[in-house]
């Protein structure tokens, strides 16, 4: 909201959008909807209204009552089903709206009905930020690089654990790193996807469903997390020249897609043991050359523009 309103001239002038935000829904607040348009001082004044007793009930009554034409969709990740974000999207694609979405979990669970959907009802379903953030990684393939064949990628995507190794290279213990990254704002309250590589799993699968074109499930991938590793040999892998590093993977084989993630000893000599704090970083293996991209130490309003972008793309057709 902030981004947008931080924006709305630029997307007057240089993409002729202007919007009005006319729903909000969270598990807090229920769900609320004013077609006119909620007036964006008086909600960073004093936050949204409580929501009406006759107002809508689901997430398909308030698409209708707000009258929406694009859904950002950010609900916590459920890499399980998928849910309830996979049937919030399907609804604004039946609804007419675009749908842009900042979880990953529809991805893996229902990404070729929703973009089948999308296609059908001459709509977008777009996902920019689920994978590092803002970084244009689903978009850069079929603008920027048509009829490449994408043989596989090679990354860190994990902020929280590349973190939590660094701080224990430092002499803290695990769970003081583990706090550290809390603290700094990095891992969640329950770090347990982090440390334990279903984050990243999760991501490596989207990108082999979405770019490889391998419908990957996620217990196909290979998962070990960082708890395998202990602080002694973390500490004396630095010692030989060397630092363990949460490594994501995945290659094209004859049969489909063979993909991992597992803390690796990676060489000083090596870019992805180089990376710090949440900086980010994939290498991309095409048919006709590498490609390396590095988010460098983003933020909230990294995923902000992620949603943003995505938001240009639909509105504005680019």
């Amino acid at each position: 909201m902030r981004l947008l309103a931080t924006k709305r001239e630029i997307l007057r002038h240089d993409y002729s959008i202007e919007w009005r935000l006319t729903g909000l829904a969270s598990r807090r607040l229920g769900w609320l909807a004013e077609p006119e348009g909620f007036d964006p001082a008086v909600l960073a004044a004093s936050g949204p209204p409580p929501a009406h007793p006759d107002g809508p009930r689901n997430v398909r009554e308030w698409l209708a009552a707000a009258r929406a034409d694009v859904l950002f969709e950010a609900s916590s990740l459920n890499r399980s089903t998928g849910q309830p974000a996979t049937d919030h999207l399907r609804a604004a694609l039946e609804s007419g709206a675009h749908a842009i979405s900042a979880n990953k979990g529809p991805i893996v669970h229902a990404y070729r009905e929703l973009r089948d959907l999308a296609r059908e009802r001459d709509r977008r379903f777009l996902f920019e930020s689920t994978v590092m953030d803002g970084t244009p990684i689903f978009s850069l393939f079929p603008h920027a690089l048509p009829a490449v064949e994408l043989r596989g990628f090679r990354g860190i995507l994990n902020s929280t654990t590349n973190v939590v190794l660094r701080e224990v290279e430092r002499g803290l213990d695990f769970n003081a790193a583990v706090r550290k990254a809390q603290e700094i704002g990095v891992a969640e309250t329950d770090p347990t996807d982090d440390l334990d590589g279903w984050d990243p799993a999760v991501k490596i699968a989207a990108l082999a469903i979405v770019l490889m074109g391998e419908p990957l499930r996620l217990d196909e991938v290979e998962r070990v997390g960082i708890r395998s590793v202990s602080e002694e040999k973390i500490r004396a892998a630095v010692a030989e020249g060397m630092r363990y590093k949460l490594v994501c993977r995945a290659e094209r084989t004859p049969t489909g897609v063979s993909a991992s993630v597992r803390p690796e000893k990676l060489p000083f000599s090596d870019p992805l043991a180089q990376l710090e704090g949440t900086t980010s970083a994939i290498r991309f293996d095409l048919d006709v050359f590498g490609l390396s991209i590095i988010e460098h130490k983003p933020g909230v309003i990294a995923t902000a523009y992620g949603l943003l972008a995505d938001f240009l793309r639909a509105a504005a057709d680019i």
